[in-house]
């Protein structure tokens, strides 16, 4: 198999920058009443983007208390889940559990640790992406970046200071809710542009 070097950071800077969902096309749902919402839209689709934020963690062997929160989008959308309310809770742990929708991402072994700690379940039909780039002979894990500079020719925006902010707060920035979204719907778009099937995950 033919190994491939994942795009270094500054061919990656040099390329123009992939469009962005916008706040418009972000659903944040932090109530009973916008979980339910989202469950009817989300519960009948076959393929969601897939990611978790949670607050960071500044001491050695400190353990996160995350996810805080769970992003999941389609090829329009994104629904932006905090956990403090029990049905948003109830909401993401039926659609993480649920077979036949198949949820992508990036670098998920984390994620399946904290959610199995938070939320009490195992999710499945699950595929990080990452794996799919190994496969294609990709020695490193490409992550989001590079998929969007190999597959796109386009550069994936990523506030750091975004990165880094408390996803505890109950009130998330817009900032906020713009990454978390478009971490979900980058992967997404990357799943879409493999044209790979909606079955079970890795």
């Amino acid at each position: 198999m033919p190994q491939f070097a994942s795009p270094t950071r500054d061919e990656l800077a040099a390329l123009e920058p992939l469009e962005r969902l916008g706040l418009h096309d972000i659903e944040l749902v932090a109530n009973a009443a916008q979980a339910e919402q989202a469950w009817q839209r989300l519960s009948a689709t076959r393929v969601l983007g897939f990611d978790t934020e949670s607050k960071p963690t500044f001491f050695r062997d400190q353990v996160s208390e995350g996810p805080h929160v769970v992003q999941l989008a389609t090829l329009e959308r994104a629904w932006v889940f905090q956990l403090v309310d029990a049905r948003c809770r109830e909401v993401v742990a039926a659609l993480l559990e649920a077979e036949h929708i198949a949820k992508v991402g990036f670098g998920l072994a984390g994620d399946h640790t904290q959610i199995r700690r938070t939320l009490g379940v195992e999710p499945r039909n699950v595929l990080d992406l990452n794996v799919v780039f190994r496969k294609k002979g990709y020695a490193k894990e490409i992550g989001v970046r590079g998929a969007v500079g190999v597959l796109f020719n386009r550069r994936f925006l990523k506030s750091k200071k975004a990165t880094t902010s408390n996803w505890a707060n109950r009130q998330l920035s817009e900032s906020q809710l713009v990454y978390a979204a478009n971490d979900a719907w980058a992967a997404m778009r990357v799943f879409h542009a493999l044209d790979l099937p909606p079955g079970p995950g890795e």
